[in-house]
């Protein structure tokens, strides 16, 4: 037997509404996605390599916080600054302007690196944790391994040009997705304005986030910029309204006013012209069955993960949600035994089918009683 999940399907009747036309955008690459299903709502070019800039921070960063995380670093270790890593400061880099020999803390080092965009922050940093920023790098690269970043390599902490340094607009979008699910105890930090640096030896130094979207109070929390002459402006942005994530990563914008406009209207365009709609939170007990012969009449059905679907507003009449199951489901049942499946449509094509488990176990009736219920559906029909 079939039952229709009605909940959701009058949620979709309910949120249809006529969507505008894909925008226009004024990039090489760009790619925009929803946080919590990983939909692509827009996409230009996706998987043509770029020199990702500076939004490789976004990779030294989530492997300090990886340490972090585990108790194998703290927010207040300090590192010794060395010549090499001031010297990036020298270069005509984006800087923190850190002193050779000085000693900063961990969180110093990363509110330079995420909020003034310091390459010098980074190589320090990189010593710091790794010994060397070689060895750092190949942390970098084995955590982008994990993340499932396939057509990413990185050459370096900060993303100064090196041919050895690329990415694809996709990589960085999974790339910003995972920083945020997995750090949401120092994702903040994405967020805040200006970083003021009370350096040793001189005056202290405020720098704005170079993100101009933080400032706007729209939303956007996070989260990297980048820019080099070969690739122009790059931003992966991402916005929060309510309880939608959308992030958007693009790379080629002519100028820095229009790398913020356009991801703007790229975050602004997945908010409005697409809905995420939850069906089923992980180990919630959202659903109930009959059950025949059982002691109890009903078991409570649960989800091992999250159950969540995005779709394009312009499509939002050709989906569906079932709860299928055989029913009543006959006893006994056992604790987490696989008892029906939540399965989303489009039209007539399967888009994913997800198992609903038994909440606890539910016994037989005897045998007297099992005999009168029998006895009673053949009689009466359904009980």
């Amino acid at each position: 037997m079939i039952k229709v999940f009605k909940y959701v399907f009058i949620l979709i009747l309910v949120n249809f509404n006529i969507a505008s036309a894909e925008p226009k955008i004024a990039a090489k690459t760009a790619i925009v996605i929803d946080f919590q299903t990983n939909k692509v709502l827009y996409e230009l070019e996706p998987d043509i390599s770029i020199y990702p800039a500076s939004m490789t921070k976004i990779m030294t960063t989530i492997v300090a916080f990886d340490l972090l995380k585990t108790k194998k670093l703290s927010l207040d270790d300090k590192f010794f600054i060395s010549e090499k890593a001031w010297r990036m400061s020298q270069a005509g880099y984006s800087s923190m302007f850190i002193m050779v020999n000085d000693q900063i803390s961990v969180e110093n080092l990363l509110r330079g690196i995420i909020v003034a965009s310091g390459n010098d922050a980074c190589v320090a940093l990189a010593e710091g944790i790794a010994g060397s920023e070689q060895n750092f790098v190949d942390m970098m690269n084995l955590k982008a391994q994990e993340i499932g970043m396939t057509n990413t390599h990185f050459a370096n902490s900060s993303g100064i040009n090196n041919v050895e340094n690329y990415s694809t607009v996709r990589d960085i979008a999974l790339m910003s997705k995972y920083l945020i699910e997995n750090y949401p105890e120092y994702y903040h930090y994405y967020a805040e304005q200006e970083f003021t640096w009370d350096r040793t030896g001189g005056d202290p130094i405020t720098q704005n986030n170079r993100n101009l979207l933080v400032f706007r109070n729209l939303g956007v929390d996070g989260i990297k910029t980048g820019h080099l002459s070969v690739e122009e402006y790059s931003l992966a942005s991402s916005i929060k309204k309510e309880t939608r994530r959308i992030i958007a990563v693009g790379s080629g914008f002519k100028t820095m006013a229009s790398r913020a406009n356009q991801s703007l209207r790229l975050l602004n365009w997945g908010l409005t012209n697409s809905d995420t709609f939850e069906i089923s939170k992980k180990n919630n007990t959202t659903f109930e069955f009959k059950t025949w012969l059982g002691k109890e009449q009903i078991v409570k059905g649960y989800t091992k993960e999250d159950v969540y679907f995005t779709v394009d507003k312009k499509d939002l009449r050709d989906f569906h949600v079932f709860l299928e199951h055989n029913g009543p489901i006959k006893a006994p049942i056992q604790k987490d035994a696989e008892i029906g499946n939540i399965k989303i449509y489009n039209n007539d094509e399967l888009l994913k089918t997800v198992p609903v488990y038994a909440l606890e176990k539910v016994k037989k009736v005897n045998f007297l009683f099992s005999l009168l219920t029998s006895f009673n559906y053949m009689i009466w029909g359904d009980v």
